[in-house]
């Protein structure tokens, strides 16, 4: 089954305008993402040369994303799980 061909653009339809207009938002927000990517990095590193265990902190912020309900109800299987393996 061939592909049939995406409708033709006009360039100077408003449409043309608008889709440039959402393509160079998108473009302008991905390079604040990386730059802010970029900016945890770097405070990710503060913390481990300060002797602080990055593991430990994504695993908090994690966890604080959460609602207390959720959490609770993941701390609660998690229990469970340690103890049906003896590791509790």
């Amino acid at each position: 089954m061939a592909a049939t061909p995406a409708p033709a653009v006009d360039p100077s339809s408003v449409a043309a305008d608008q889709l440039k207009s959402i393509i160079e938002r998108i473009e302008r927000l991905m390079e604040e993402q990386a730059g802010l990517a970029a900016d945890i990095k770097d405070v990710f590193a503060e913390a481990k040369a300060n002797g602080f265990d990055v593991k430990v902190l994504r695993k908090i912020i994690s966890l604080r994303r959460k609602d207390h309900d959720e959490r609770q109800e993941e701390e609660a299987i998690l229990e469970l799980y340690l103890q049906a393996l003896g590791m509790a």
